[in-house]
């Protein structure tokens, strides 16, 4: 549950009128409204996307005394639990928002709590007495950078709040830590630590895992995909036709027509491209209400500068997946302010082509962990970009932590893929009975390949930089820049995002 905002903060001597302007810059994450909140040591800013508490969840969030100051953007899936726990102890709580709990959790408990919050986030806070800190959930699905620089530390969601003289400093904030300025930087929870579930079906020879394996698959995804739906304003989900999208959907329109209502889908692509035809058919099979983005070549094209300046970063393999991305959330923000995706089941169960050329269990395992760990740079970069620039809220059933940490749990050997099992075989028979054969057997393709995406942009943008110029360019990164066409993009990067250390800030995926 992505609860997209912006928000703005900084630590030591900083100027008011440069937090507006990163603000300013935010706007498109927080279309609902602004605030702030100036300390004597401090000064937090936020751009707010209303989807809890539509009326009184404005933020900064402070506690009755004034003495507490918040903003944050993510969500906390435990916030009930908390809030009742708190209320409890004596707290007075003057929103129904979930971050109001952490609110209230930190000022009785200190950072040392940020554990105990069950969600994606990220956070700054001060007092009135001095106090600050800045924090980031576990796996990074909340985006934070900051800038230290001349005895300021100064915070922003998105890489383009950051006014120029700041930008050659900026780094990312690293997941699952927090700072402040009495104990520095501090990891407060690792990813899970994990023990193998059943442990002893898992050291059985037999590679063919029980049913009750595929039972707690499907029962864990489905109690997110039903949490996730829960909302004040109305739900749908972005529906690629390929397997993970198409799960997701089947599950909440299940939870859907249980309610009495039709479940929203949207889809993108060229006329008759792969996706636009496996999105119909699921959402004929499903009784969706769907609606499609058909889009031309010269679109695609045109759009490029817009997202690369929206995702802020130049990889082909992201990119060539954002511009469909971008269109259909554009469309869906029609009629949703919430929609669902299908984003990290491919680093869960071994989605990707090049995890079936490994053949080793222990090699694999680390291959998805190192995914995951790498997803707030990637596939996640792309998911809260798109969504904080069309006004949706993701929500990414697969990456609940519950969800997580039983991926992590099952044998690497049960997601090995070979010629009688396809890529997230295991995935696919947990699920067997709830979509067409033909799309749970689909094989993968990525999202801009089966949007007709990627061969369009790669062409054109390949034939924008020649040969001469490439080899004369490409050698400014290490890696060096793979193509001519990435090259290209680079390019435009560097106009878009001027200052910005792309070596330290940019995840590069190398397997295109």
């Amino acid at each position: 549950m992505i609860a997209i905002s912006g928000i703005v903060a900084a630590y030591g001597p900083f100027d008011p009128l440069e937090g507006m302007r990163m603000l300013d810059r935010l706007t498109h994450r927080g279309p609902d409204g602004q605030g702030t909140q100036a300390l004597d040591h401090a000064w937090l800013g936020h751009r707010r996307l209303a989807v809890v508490d539509l009326e009184g969840g404005a933020q900064p969030l402070r506690d009755p005394n004034g003495r507490y100051w918040l903003v944050g953007d993510g969500e906390i899936y435990n916030y009930e639990r908390l809030r009742h726990e708190l209320e409890a102890r004596g707290h007075t709580f003057r929103t129904r928002t979930d971050q109001e709990s952490a609110l209230h959790l930190l000022e009785d408990e200190g950072t040392e709590a940020l554990s105990r919050l069950w969600g994606m986030f990220a956070f700054a806070g001060a007092t009135v007495d001095g106090r600050f800190f800045a924090a980031r959930d576990t796996m990074g699905l909340a985006p934070l950078y900051w800038a230290r620089q001349d005895g300021t530390v100064v915070f922003s969601s998105e890489l383009k709040a950051f006014d120029p003289h700041r930008r050659p400093d900026v780094e990312l904030f690293p997941p699952g830590h927090v700072w402040s300025p009495q104990d520095g930087l501090t990891e407060f929870r690792p990813l899970p630590e994990v023990e193998p579930i059943a442990p002893t079906v898992a050291n059985h020879e037999d590679p063919e895992p029980p049913e009750e394996v595929f039972a707690t698959i499907r029962d864990r995804l489905i109690h997110a995909v039903e949490r996730y739906t829960e909302a004040d304003v109305p739900v749908g989900a972005l529906l690629s036709g390929g397997l993970d999208s198409s799960i997701v959907t089947a599950i909440a329109a299940r939870h859907a027509q249980r309610k009495g209502r039709k479940f929203r889908t949207f889809a993108a692509g060229l006329v008759d491209s792969d996706d636009v035809l496996a999105a119909r058919e699921v959402a004929e099979a499903l009784g969706t209400e769907h609606s499609e983005r058909l889009y031309t070549n010269d679109e695609l094209i045109d759009w490029m500068p817009e997202v690369i300046r929206v995702i802020e970063s130049f990889d082909p393999q992201l990119l060539h997946s954002s511009v469909p991305n971008l269109l259909v959330s554009k469309r869906a923000a029609r009629d949703v302010k919430v929609v669902l995706l299908g984003e990290g089941a491919d680093e869960l169960f071994a989605g990707y082509g090049y995890y079936g050329e490994i053949s080793g269990e222990a090699e694999l395992h680390e291959t998805l962990l190192s995914a995951i760990r790498d997803l707030h740079m990637g596939g996640l970069q792309r998911v809260d970009r798109v969504a904080g620039a069309t006004g949706l809220e993701p929500r990414t059933p697969f990456l609940d932590l519950d969800v997580v940490e039983l991926g992590l749990s099952l044998p690497a050997r049960w997601k090995l893929s070979s010629g009688s099992r396809p890529e997230k075989w295991l995935l696919r028979k947990a699920f067997d009975g709830w979509l067409p054969e033909s799309v749970l057997w689909r094989p993968k393709a990525q999202f801009g390949q089966g949007t007709g995406s990627r061969d369009v942009l790669g062409e054109y943008y390949a034939s924008t930089v020649s040969k001469e110029e490439f080899e004369n360019e490409r050698y400014v990164l290490d890696p060096p820049l793979h193509s001519r066409e990435e090259l290209a993009y680079f390019r435009m990067f560097q106009r878009e995002l001027k200052g910005v250390d792309p070596q330290r800030l940019v995840g590069r995926f190398e397997g295109w």
